[in-house]
C-alpha cells in the first residue's frame, strides 16, 4: 500500500498500523492494541489512524482477518496440497508447524490468549478449530479412512499441535525434525517413505542423515 502524505507529513498506511497492532498483540496482549499507544510507538498523530480505520474495533477486526487468512487458510490449503500417499499429505500439513510463513504459532497463542477475555474471539477460535479439524478429517477420508477414523486422527494431530503452542514448548529445529517420521507414523498408521522424508527435509533446509 502506498504511503500516505499530507501537509503535516507521513500518515503511515493501513499495513503500518496493522503491523504495529500485530506486534503489540504478540508482545503484551490485546490491551496494548490501542490507538494512542500505537501512534506513540509509530511517532504518528492519533488522527492519522482514522485515514485507514474507522475505529479501534476495525483494527481488531483486521487483526482477526489476518490471523484467519494465514493460520486457518494455510492449514486448509496444506491438507489439499498434492500428495500421492497419506504420509506425504501429513508431511504437507507438518510444513505448517515448521514454517512461520504458513502458520504463525506466536500469533495463534496471542489470539487464543485474547479469547480468554472475549466471547467474540472465543467464537472465532471455535470456528477455526472446527474448520481446521474438518479439513484434516477430509484429508484422511480421501485416503480411504472411515469418517470415525479420520475424525480421531485429525483430533490427535491437531490437539498435539495446539498443545505445543499452548504450552509454549521450546524445541530446536533439529530435535523436531528427528521426531517427524515417528509423528507421521503415529498420526497416519504408516511410516513415511524415505523419499518423502528426504523431500520434506529439503524443504526445511536440512539434509537427511
Amino acid at each position: 500500500m502506498e504511503q500516505q502524505m499530507n501537509s503535516g507529513g507521513w500518515r503511515g498506511s493501513a499495513d503500518v498500523w496493522l503491523t504495529a497492532a500485530y506486534d503489540a498483540l504478540l508482545e503484551t496482549g490485546v490491551e496494548s492494541v490501542k490507538i494512542q499507544l500505537l501512534a506513540k510507538k509509530l511517532n504518528l498523530s492519533r488522527t492519522s489512524f482514522y485515514w485507514f480505520f474507522k475505529d479501534r474495533q476495525a483494527l481488531l477486526d483486521a487483526l482477526i482477518s489476518l490471523w484467519r487468512e494465514k493460520n486457518t487458510g494455510n492449514v486448509i490449503k496444506q491438507t489439499t496440497a498434492y500428495a500421492e500417499t497419506v504420509t506425504e499429505a501429513m508431511l504437507n500439513v507438518t510444513d505448517c508447524w515448521l514454517n512461520d510463513d504458513l502458520f504463525d504459532s506466536q500469533f495463534e497463542f496471542a489470539v487464543r490468549s485474547w479469547a480468554l477475555q472475549s466471547p467474540e474471539i472465543l467464537q472465532e477460535i471455535q470456528n477455526a478449530d472446527h474448520e481446521r479439524l474438518s479439513a484434516l478429517s477430509r484429508m484422511f477420508v480421501k485416503f480411504g479412512h472411515s469418517e470415525q477414523q479420520a475424525d480421531v486422527r485429525a483430533r490427535t494431530i491437531y490437539l498435539v499441535q495446539i498443545g505445543y503452542i499452548s504450552m509454549q514448548t521450546q524445541e530446536d529445529l533439529e530435535t523436531r525434525l528427528k521426531r517427524i517420521p515417528e509423528y507421521v507414523e503415529v498420526f497416519t498408521g504408516q511410516p513415511p517413505a524415505k523419499r518423502e522424508i528426504d523431500r520434506f527435509l529439503a524443504r526445511h533446509q536440512t539434509t537427511p542423515e
